[in-house]
């Protein structure tokens, strides 16, 4: 009943803050908001700024050789102070995520220090989907505020269930963060989709990838790459992480990358190494693979998996390692036998929920008639960054908040604890904007004009 009742005034805050728009429609000549924890929903900005699926004259299917979203114009936004949000659930936070997750909305719908307001939002991060989508569409209907708020998930579970179809049925798995996982949102929205197809009870696992976004947003808890040594306040998989424990038993299957300090240890006097830390993106996919292949192994799953989506948006930006590791583990052997062959198909899936975002997003612009027929404007890119004028905000030696700080808030504060500022190369590492021009060409071009 508590929590019900924090939701409830969380909600009537929210309600507050949107009765101050003038209009309830908003101008179809507005930007598209796309909103993400971190960096990750970069990959949904790129498969809108590249889809080209329908037919922009008449909107019917069929690429017409113009990308359809070329007539519209962005405000991405990137809570990068209050990220990862895969945390809150275990830290049982979930009302504080959803608070972040209601500002950011309001900050969309009411750009800082300008009139300028969006027309739509794409929730680019399964996580907020998972815990907050349904209560933002309700609370938008209730207000009849007529913004379309686009999910995730939907579109990750269409497009596995449309490639199950396709490829025959196997175990779909799901790899995702901690929080998404925790919300059995994709179980819940798989099942849902198959029985309206009157489709067999599905076969899903699911792995939380602690750790992965994290260490791809360069998260200090998680991976710092000036490290030479492992230190107290990790907070990845380890030997010792009672949740994600490495199993020293497993280290011919993970094959972790020990070169350039991508792999930690702890030493006692002795010169042994009482505990393993994992300070390289490549190596949590490696961590967090096999651990989804062992899960089905102690669960003794019938159905190989076929399929995997990929359940978090900043999990694209490793989809050939992923794919690398995949085949790896296909060809492990352990005591001369293969130990994952029997679970997994030798080629799997990798869904990459994106693209089905994006083409829901545009089906969304035409059915409202929210179009754009003025000229195209910049497209902005926002961070969230702490705010330092908070005297009680407590931060790391990178100047974000620590762990601590940032799960031990409480709901309900009215506090800014964040400022909302534009792309720069302070608060984004050069080695992220490398990856962005590397894997999404046409955002990083995008986001290159805006930065000084």
């Amino acid at each position: 009943m508590k929590l019900k009742i924090i939701a409830l005034s969380l909600l009537l805050v929210f309600t507050a803050n949107l009765n101050a728009q003038t209009a309830n429609t908003p101008n179809k000549n507005l930007p598209i908001g796309v909103f993400d924890s971190g960096t990750g929903g970069l990959t949904v900005l790129e498969a809108m700024l590249r889809l080209d699926a329908y037919n922009n004259a008449t909107g019917l299917p069929g690429a017409d050789g113009k990308p359809d979203f070329s007539s519209e114009f962005f405000e991405y936004l990137a809570d990068q102070a209050n990220m990862p949000y895969g945390n809150y659930a275990a830290e049982k936070k979930t009302d504080l995520l959803k608070e972040h997750i209601f500002k950011n909305m309001q900050f969309l719908l009411q750009a800082n220090n300008t009139k300028q307001s969006t027309k739509m939002i794409v929730l680019a991060c399964n996580t907020a989907t998972a815990y907050a989508l349904s209560d933002i569409k309700a609370k938008f209907k209730a207000e009849d505020i007529q913004v379309p708020v686009i999910g995730v998930i939907d579109a990750g579970a269409k497009a596995a269930l449309a490639y199950q179809a396709k490829a025959g049925a196997g175990t779909i798995g799901v790899f995702a963060t901690a929080g998404t996982v925790a919300s059995e949102g994709y179980p819940r929205t798989l099942q849902a989709m198959a029985k309206e197809k009157t489709l067999p009870v599905l076969s899903v696992v699911s792995q939380g990838g602690a750790g992965l976004a994290e260490s791809i947003d360069r998260d200090w808890s998680y991976f710092v790459d000036t490290l030479t040594q492992a230190r107290k306040e990790y907070k990845g998989p380890s030997m010792k992480n009672p949740l994600y424990s490495i199993d020293t038993t497993l280290l011919s299957a993970y094959q972790f990358d020990k070169t350039n300090n991508k792999l930690l240890c702890e030493y006692d006097d002795k010169g042994s190494c009482l505990d393993l830390q994992l300070n390289d993106p490549a190596n949590y996919v490696r961590y967090h693979l096999v651990s989804l292949l062992e899960k089905m192994v102690q669960q003794n799953v019938k159905t190989p998996m076929n399929t995997l989506i990929l359940g978090c948006t900043h999990y694209p930006y490793m989809l050939d390692t992923i794919a690398k590791v995949l085949n790896e583990l296909y060809d492990y052997k352990k005591d001369n036998q293969y130990r994952y062959r029997s679970f997994m198909t030798k080629h799997i899936e990798l869904i990459d929920p994106s693209v089905e975002t994006a083409k829901e997003a545009y089906l969304a612009l035409r059915e409202m008639q929210l179009g754009n027929t003025a000229g195209v404007q910049p497209n902005r890119f926002f961070i969230t960054t702490p705010n330092k004028a908070l005297t009680e905000a407590q931060l790391q030696p990178d100047g974000w908040f620590t762990y601590a700080y940032k799960y031990g808030r409480a709901v309900g504060e009215k506090k800014d604890y964040v400022q909302y500022v534009p792309f720069d190369h302070k608060n984004i590492s050069d080695a992220s904007y490398e990856r962005f021009k590397l894997v999404l060409p046409n955002s990083y071009k995008e986001i290159a004009k805006t930065l000084k």
